[in-house]
């Protein structure tokens, strides 16, 4: 039986630097979790759909992340690859409180550990 989503506490948002990537393994999960330069922190798929590259070293450029192997440019908001590329990743909504990183995730009891 699959549960409800729940926000979980993942990282401190002094864990990642301004403007760059940090991956995050969760239960089964491997998220890319950025740090922007308003301070808001984005969590996507940590795979590029082209050729499977860490997105969580790439190179952050505003509300977009540049894939380290190819170049290519993924919005942070909606995880859409920018044209002439296509393709996306999933995006995950965030919540900061007291300074700890939350993001809402399928259910613990529902994700590999």
């Amino acid at each position: 039986m699959v549960k409800e989503k729940v926000y979980t506490q993942v990282a401190s948002l002094e864990d990642i630097k301004m403007n760059t990537g940090k991956t995050l393994r969760y239960k089964g999960l491997e998220l890319a979790l950025f740090r922007l330069g308003d301070n808001t922190v984005k969590a996507i798929e940590n795979r590029c759909p082209h050729r499977g590259g860490v997105l969580a070293e790439g190179i952050v450029s505003g509300e977009y992340v540049f894939c380290p192997l190819h170049d290519w440019k993924i919005d942070l908001n909606a995880g859409e690859v920018q044209a002439p590329d296509r393709g996306c990743v999933k995006t995950y909504p965030v919540r900061i409180q007291d300074g700890q990183i939350y993001l809402l995730l399928p259910h613990p009891d529902d994700l590999v550990s």
